[in-house]
């Protein structure tokens, strides 16, 4: 708010000096100059400036008591007429008491009187609408703020949703996988317990951090991880296919940004049928546009996107809705499915580093 002053003061300054030379332009061509027009010019301006400063208070005041717009023009009218007035007589008479050491009475026709009132209140008009259009202004960056907050809560929440429904899911599923597999194979189950700890470890660092970033390796080891006590319960029916750039692994993204779309195709394209299926994971680093490109597709039975979209599941709009709320236009989220045609997911993410 203090830059919209500076600019208001700039702006009578520069107005005043312009006064100040327009008065004297006869002067001005025979080559003479008077400072003291210019000077006089500054004070005669100040008066107006600092009243019509005054509307700044009022337009809060209107904006408190939410009044309707006849209402605003009926008070800014007699206000106007008001400020008319004060500024063309009081004003004028003023500055020649200065100039001459007395009020000159002269006889003036009625237009001179006419034309710097309506002068006045046209002034009057602008600076009014100017301080509305800063008050419209300053409410739609607020509530663009209020909603870019209320939108990035709502993310926090499903954020922490897709969190506690992880966690039974692999306490459910996992578990008794590895219980299975205790039986027939001791090292093996060993080894999916230390998965599923790194697993739990790495979705307990990103809820502290909120939505902090990781690197894409440690998304991908985490999906891997996943992917891996996956397979215990899927066994050959899960083949996964890696196509990933080892150039794009150091770059960030909000942690659980992969995960959840590849849960999605698990429990769509794995889970529903008992033929083997096929899921691709690949990533590609796009140097020139400064980007890097996430594509999971399973060849499972798809969708008609429509109801895709519609659907009331939080892992995949989650991810969505993050991409958007940090990277605006910058990021893209792109799904491609038809019935009988799989599932394809593409990202886009701007490239950062962690």
């Amino acid at each position: 708010m203090r830059r919209m002053w500076y600019f208001y003061i700039l702006a009578w300054v520069i107005y005043s000096i312009l006064i100040g030379f327009v008065i004297q332009i006869d002067g001005l061509s025979k080559g003479q100059f008077e400072l003291k027009l210019v000077l006089y010019s500054e004070l005669n301006t100040l008066p107006a400036a600092m009243m019509l400063a005054l509307i700044w208070p009022l337009t809060a005041y209107i904006e408190r008591k939410g009044l309707r717009p006849f209402a605003i023009v009926l008070i800014h009218l007699a206000l106007s007429m008001v400020f008319g007035f004060l500024c063309h007589y009081l004003i004028s008479s003023f500055m020649q008491f200065i100039e001459h050491g007395e009020r000159i009475q002269e006889s003036k026709p009625l237009s001179a009187y006419i034309w710097p009132y309506l002068y006045n209140l046209m002034m009057y008009g602008v600076v009014a609408s100017i301080f509305h259009a800063v008050r419209a202004s300053e409410a739609r960056r607020a509530q663009a703020m209020a909603a870019s907050q209320a939108q990035g809560l709502l993310v926090v929440a499903e954020l922490a949703s897709l969190r506690n429904k992880l966690n039974p899911h692999f306490l459910f599923n996992t578990l008794h996988s590895i219980i299975a597999l205790v039986r027939k194979d001791t090292r093996a189950a060993e080894a999916a317990l230390f998965r599923f700890s790194d697993m739990l470890r790495y979705v307990l660092d990103t809820e502290k951090g909120g939505s902090a970033h990781v690197a894409l390796e440690e998304e991908l080891n985490f999906v891997r991880d996943y992917l891996n006590l996956e397979a215990l319960r899927l066994g050959p029916r899960l083949h996964v296919d890696w196509q990933l750039d080892e150039a794009a692994n150091g770059y960030g993204l909000p942690a659980l940004s992969v995960q959840p779309l590849v849960e999605n195709s698990i429990k769509h394209a794995f889970n529903p049928r008992s033929q083997p299926g096929n899921l691709l994971i690949r990533t590609r680093l796009k140097a020139m546009r400064g980007v890097m490109e996430i594509t999971i597709k399973d060849d499972g039975p798809g969708a008609e996107l429509a109801a895709v979209q519609a659907s009331t599941g939080i892992g995949v709009k989650t991810v969505e809705r993050r991409l958007q709320l940090e990277y605006g236009q910058r990021a893209g989220f792109v799904m491609a499915t038809a019935p009988g045609q799989g599932f394809e997911i593409c990202l886009t993410i701007p490239l950062s580093s962690i």
